[in-house]
């Protein structure tokens, strides 16, 4: 049970959603899967480019461990428990007319968040991360230059804390946020 609490009345699906580590290892069905791209698909965008692209694989596939061997020790100590891992990128430039978008980084923003809101509403972990090697990536995935490499997800059922290592198993809970006085600015910045 989450205890988040806001200050405002919103959907409680956003205050369940957080970024768990501790993964059973148990798989992901296709279809449950196949969801979470299809919620990260209705995200908004600015000329309805869809500028994001998943490239995922599964535990067990012949492509877990190029995936995986992106990854920090850090994060592979516990994403070796994930069903599945995403690299995320996204298209620099508009299909429409080939200029460049300034907002293609913020439109994938809201594909993952439509992702993790999906796995939330299916009682899914979904982890963002940054700890991996962005260039391996680029390099071995076979991304090319006109994509920006965002992010890596590991996505898989709820585990138990206690199969964390030792000291990821006293920062697993939910996270509170910033103040929204903190976030919030009236007409101009300060």
């Amino acid at each position: 049970m989450i205890n988040r609490k806001s200050d405002y009345g919103i959907n409680p699906l956003l205050l369940r959603r957080w970024s768990p580590r501790a993964m059973s290892g148990d798989e992901v069905s296709d279809e449950e899967l196949m969801a979470l791209f299809e919620a990260a698909r209705w995200a908004p965008s600015s000329y309805n480019n869809q500028p994001w692209r998943f490239i995922y694989a599964k535990r067990n596939s012949e492509h877990w461990d190029r995936l995986f061997n992106l990854m920090g020790e850090f994060n592979q100590s516990w994403a070796k428990n994930a069903s599945v891992l995403i690299v995320v990128i996204s298209g620099k430039n508009f299909e429409h007319n080939g200029k460049p978008s300034r907002t293609h980084n913020f439109d994938t923003g809201a594909a993952w968040e439509n992702l993790a809101l999906e796995a939330v509403s299916r009682d899914l972990v979904a982890h963002g991360m940054e700890g991996f090697d962005y260039e391996k990536a680029r390099n071995d995935l076979e991304i090319p230059d006109d994509y920006d490499v965002e992010a890596m997800i590991a996505i898989g059922k709820q585990g138990k804390k206690e199969d964390l290592p030792q000291e990821l198993q006293e920062k697993e809970f939910p996270s509170d946020r910033k103040p929204l006085q903190d976030i919030i600015m009236e007409g101009t910045f300060g």
